[in-house]
């Protein structure tokens, strides 16, 4: 059999249109996964991780990838907090505002970054250092209040601890020497996830 031009173009090139070397972290998720459609957001998430947000290119890429409707990648990817559609700071947090955290001082939190750094909850500071987000509850009321900056889940925290924390993440120094406040528990996302699991 005579491969025509096309086919042998294809079997040459397994790299996205683009030329944009992060398609390949998608790339080897959406393989690992065998390119199902129930890991839509494990995909979502590599893709995140690899561009910092989720524009609508990749959304589509994703859909086409995933034989799945836009609408459903779309939907997927605006219903979860932890999904950005628009580019984030290089540093981002998001406080819990469910009922535990929301009596725990959660809205002072938010008041006194707010304060700090004249955004609002959705906005980054204009040298791009800090987003700030708010989320319905992120399931860990047990911590309440709970934030999470830079995927690190920070539990039982206050006011001022917070602020303390985010000022030296965006000064670029280690936060707490790279320890949680005094009396903070911490965890990554997928610890979390997982515990909360059981």
């Amino acid at each position: 059999m005579v491969k025509t031009k096309l086919q042998s173009k294809k079997t040459l090139s397994t790299e996205h249109p683009s030329g944009d070397p992060r398609y390949k972290l998608v790339d080897r998720t959406l393989k690992r996964f065998r390119f199902q459609q129930d890991a839509l957001i494990e995909v979502l998430h590599t893709a995140q991780e690899a561009f910092g947000f989720l524009d609508d290119d990749l959304l589509i890429y994703v859909a086409q990838q995933l034989k799945l409707p836009l609408s459903w990648v779309y939907g997927v990817a605006t219903f979860y907090h932890f999904f950005s559609l628009k580019p984030q700071g290089e540093h981002t947090c998001t406080i819990c505002m469910g009922t535990a955290c929301y009596v725990k001082q959660a809205a002072e939190i938010v008041a006194l970054l707010k304060r700090e750094y004249g955004i609002e909850p959705g906005q980054t500071t204009p040298d791009g250092k800090l987003s700030l987000a708010t989320a319905r509850c992120l399931g860990s009321c047990g911590l309440a209040p709970v934030l999470v900056v830079d995927n690190e889940v920070l539990g039982r925290e206050t006011p001022e601890s917070t602020l303390a924390y985010v000022r030296a993440l965006v000064a670029g120094q280690s936060a707490n020497g790279g320890q949680p406040a005094v009396g903070a528990a911490t965890a990554t996302i997928e610890e979390t996830e997982e515990a909360e699991a059981l």
